[in-house]
């Protein structure tokens, strides 16, 4: 048993299993199938590794830490910068535990890039969480949907419209039958309220809860 987990092979498929979870809870933003397996697939590649004695506590504690930041940012979409700061943990811990060399990095890379056309495959089958819609920005680019991609927003100033998504300050707002993504002046605006235009700083539309 000792041998086959000390294997490439076997930790490159490791690897894919633990980085095709992560992939999979961002994008569903659960805790089903992707993260069981993950958490199967991360105990087995420290456990072996921490028994034998070539990663020490500090690496868990980096790839546990990391785990821990996108968890938080999965169940309290900010603007993602925990996960960002999670999955760079991630990575980082993985490096070392493998050696921490050029070989390493090799591995990881290759590992990273089957997990992710293993799940471009399955994307569209999976839904979608609030952090995976804010990362890839869905609906910014849909003209069907009234969205606009002019840089001159001066018309809309003092306009009214409906709040369409909950602005944290940042969401989406309907005015004159287009929808534009906004930035709240300071304060959370729950969706259905009404709001007002009142300042435009670029590509940046302020709007304010009437």
């Amino acid at each position: 048993m000792d041998l086959i987990i000390d294997s490439q092979i076997v930790q490159s498929l490791l690897l894919i299993v633990i980085f095709l979870a992560i992939l999979v809870e961002i994008k569903t933003g659960g805790t089903g199938i992707g993260a069981l397996l993950g958490l199967i697939a991360a105990g087995v590649f420290w456990g072996s590794s921490y028994v034998k004695g070539l990663v020490s506590f500090y690496h868990i504690a980096i790839f546990i830490l990391g785990v821990i930041f996108i968890i938080i940012e999965i169940l309290t979409p900010t603007i993602g910068l925990l996960a960002g700061i999670g999955v760079v943990a991630i990575l980082y811990s993985l490096i070392l535990a493998m050696g921490g060399d050029i070989n390493a990095i090799f591995m990881m890379a290759i590992s990273l890039i089957v997990s992710i056309i293993i799940f471009a495959i399955i994307i569209k089958k999976l839904p979608s969480s609030k952090l995976w819609k804010k990362i890839i920005l869905t609906n910014t680019s849909s003209s069907e949907q009234g969205f606009v991609s002019s840089v001159d927003y001066s018309r809309y100033l003092h306009k009214e419209g409906i709040v369409l998504t909950e602005l944290r300050p940042s969401g989406s707002v309907k005015i004159d039958d287009d929808v534009l993504d906004v930035i709240s002046e300071g304060s959370y605006i729950s969706k259905g309220e009404k709001i007002r235009v009142v300042k435009i700083e670029g590509m940046r539309i302020i709007v304010r809860k009437i």
